[in-house]
């Protein structure tokens, strides 16, 4: 654990003790106020029978901006390592692949939980400006949370392997934003080509945008925690054996 947690501190301290991890961080807190922003507006113009924090984590806005961060989050973690050779350095060393993997992905994942300390905060902001009592329950917003930090944990692990396959950052990246659309994607199908198809129910169970929805309503499904770690680990698994494959190759 000792090699893990000083591989895991220099990576993390890659993203914190550079203009690039404050850069994410700034845009990140612009777009979540002004996600925030526009949702209040609706609720102003009309009556809406949801809670701000459904309104908010389902708009359009929020999508886009949240599959950015990914690709950017994760398209240097093996593809700058690969560009400039130290990858053979850093495989031949005394140190495990796993941990390497571990370590990298740890790094970006807690990037990404640490974005949203400020979205919590904006919601609990409006009661203390108002006085009112807030368009939402605890249990809503501890469910949204909660639902984009396991889509965040599969999406980083989506740009590891996506970085761990190519040299280029921006190949990386491309790579990485291709997976995000075709799971997006997979989600719609059922409402593309109909409930009839066979595989709708899976497609129903897989898709990020029915869990979103349905954890923003506090509804906590444990079936979808176990998809989204399970899933996460495999694709762990496939950059582990990538990496690996390379650190034994002759």
């Amino acid at each position: 654990m000792r090699i893990f947690r000083i591989l895991y501190f220099k990576e993390l301290k890659s993203y914190f003790l550079s203009p690039f991890g404050w850069l994410i961080l700034c845009f990140a807190a612009l777009m979540q106020g002004f996600a925030l922003t526009a949702t209040f507006k609706q609720f102003s113009d009309n009556a809406v029978p949801e809670s701000l924090v459904f309104v908010t984590f389902t708009s359009p806005i929020f999508g886009i901006y949240f599959l950015f961060l990914f690709p950017v989050l994760t398209m240097r973690l093996f593809s700058e390592e690969n560009r400039s050779g130290t990858i053979e350095g850093l495989l031949t060393a005394p140190v495990r692949t796993w941990q390497v993997i571990l370590s990298k992905f740890s790094a970006a994942y807690t990037t990404f939980l640490s974005l949203w300390i400020v979205a919590v905060v904006h919601f609990y902001l409006f009661t203390i400006v108002t006085d009112v009592p807030p368009p939402f329950t605890n249990g809503e917003l501890a469910g949204a949370i909660t639902i984009i930090a396991l889509m965040g944990m599969l999406f980083t692990a989506f740009g590891c392997l996506a970085s761990a396959l190519t040299s280029s950052q921006i190949i990386a990246g491309v790579v990485c934003t291709a997976i995000l659309i075709f799971h997006i994607f997979l989600g719609f199908i059922p409402l593309l080509f109909g409930d009839q198809i066979p595989a709708a129910p899976f497609f129903e169970f897989i898709s990020s945008q029915n869990h979103l929805r349905e954890f923003s309503r506090g509804l906590i499904d444990s079936r979808a925690i176990v998809f989204y770690l399970s899933t996460s680990a495999f694709f762990l698994f496939l950059t582990f054996h990538l990496l690996d494959f390379r650190r034994w190759k002759p």
